[in-house]
C-alpha cells in the first residue's frame, strides 16, 4: 500500500490528527486526548492513540512515512527534542518530527509566503514571515509575564473587576452576577476558592461571557474587552514595523477560540486594524492540516523505501 503521512495539532485540550496520502488527499482524521511538549511521555501516549483511531478509519497499517507533530511548547529546544524522541519510540511513523502549533497553523494559512498569523485563545501570540523570508513573534511569553488580549488575560482581568466591585473599590458590573451563576457559586465570597484551584483553560472560558457582557452594555466588561484589542492590535502593529517594509499589505491569518469566524473578538479586532496595512484572511487555519502538509513535504524530500505494518 502506498505511503501516507499524519499531521498532528497538540494542544492542552485535545489532539487532532490527519492522514494524507502520497498526493496529498485527506484520508481521515481522528482526535485524542491534550499534547503538550512539556510532558513528553503523556503526549506521545496521546499523539499514538490519535494515530491508531486515525489509521483504521483511513483503512491503512501503522507506521506512517512520516508523522509531523505541532505541540504546544515546543518552541522550546529541550523539551521539542524529548517529544520527538518519546514519539519515535511509539514506532507510529518512520519519522517524526515536532514542532509548534503556531508554525503548522501558519504552513496551513500562507505556506511558504510571507504573512501574518494572530492566534487569541488561551493565550496569544503573533508569528509572520516577512517578504525576504525573515520569521519572528510577537508574544507567546506565557499567561505570567504576556498572554495579553487571550482569553485567560480577559478572564483575569475580569476576575479582578468582580472582586474590586464587591470590595467597593471599583464600579458596580453585571459581571459579578454573570460570573457567579456561571461557576455555580452561591455566595461572591467563594470566588477566591474558585480561582485557587482554577485552570488556565477555566479562567479563559469566561472571555466569552465578558464579551457577551460588553455587548450588553455593561461599563466594565466593555473596558476589558476594548484593553484585549488593544493588545492584540498591537501585536500585529509590532511585527508589521519589525519585519517590514512590506511592499502590499501583508495577509493576517486570524485563529483560536476569540479570534475565528464568529469568535467573540474577531469582528471588533477587524475594526480595530482597518484595512489599510493588512487583508486578512477569511479561511480560519487547520493547524492538523498543516503539520499534514509539513508531514508530506518531508516524505517528497526523499527516495521511497520499504513500508513495515504493525
Amino acid at each position: 500500500m502506498s505511503r501516507f503521512v499524519i499531521g498532528v495539532d497538540g494542544g492542552g485540550t485535545r489532539t487532532r490528527a490527519v492522514a494524507l496520502d502520497a498526493s496529498g488527499v485527506e484520508l481521515a482524521r481522528a482526535e485524542g486526548g491534550s499534547a503538550v511538549a512539556g510532558a513528553p511521555l503523556e503526549a506521545a501516549r496521546a499523539v499514538a492513540d490519535a494515530c491508531v483511531d486515525l489509521v483504521r478509519r483511513a483503512g491503512r497499517h501503522l507506521p506512517a512515512h512520516v508523522l509531523w507533530a505541532g505541540l504546544s511548547g515546543a518552541g522550546r529546544e529541550e523539551e521539542r527534542t524529548a517529544a520527538e524522541r518519546a514519539l519515535r519510540e511509539t514506532g507510529v511513523a518512520e519519522r517524526a518530527r515536532v514542532g509548534t502549533d503556531v508554525q503548522a497553523a501558519f504552513h496551513d494559512a500562507f505556506a511558504d509566503r510571507p504573512g501574518i498569523l494572530l492566534i487569541a485563545g488561551t493565550g496569544s501570540i503573533a508569528w509572520a514571515r516577512a517578504e525576504d523570508g525573515r520569521e519572528g513573534r510577537v508574544g507567546g511569553w506565557g499567561p505570567r509575564i504576556g498572554d495579553e488580549g487571550s482569553g485567560y488575560a480577559i478572564g483575569t482581568e475580569a476576575l479582578r473587576r468582580v472582586a474590586r466591585s464587591a470590595d467597593g473599590r471599583a464600579p458596580a458590573t453585571t459581571l459579578s452576577e454573570l460570573v457567579r451563576r456561571w461557576l455555580g457559586l452561591e455566595r461572591l465570597e467563594e470566588l477566591a476558592g474558585w480561582v485557587a484551584g482554577a485552570s488556565r483553560a477555566g479562567i479563559a472560558e469566561l472571555a466569552p461571557l465578558v464579551a457577551g457582557a460588553a455587548r450588553d452594555g455593561d461599563a466594565v466588561s466593555e473596558q476589558v474587552i476594548a484593553e484585549a484589542i488593544v493588545a492584540l492590535r498591537t501585536h500585529v502593529d509590532a511585527i508589521l514595523e519589525r519585519l517590514g517594509p512590506w511592499s502590499r499589505p501583508p495577509g493576517l491569518a486570524l485563529t483560536g477560540g476569540l479570534l475565528r469566524p464568529g469568535g467573540p473578538l474577531r469582528g471588533a479586532l477587524e475594526e480595530a486594524l482597518g484595512s489599510t496595512r493588512i487583508r486578512t484572511v477569511d479561511a480560519e487555519p487547520d493547524a492538523a492540516r498543516g503539520a499534514a502538509r509539513l508531514a508530506l513535504a518531508l516524505s517528497n524530500a526523499e527516495p521511497a523505501g520499504p513500508s513495515l505494518s504493525i
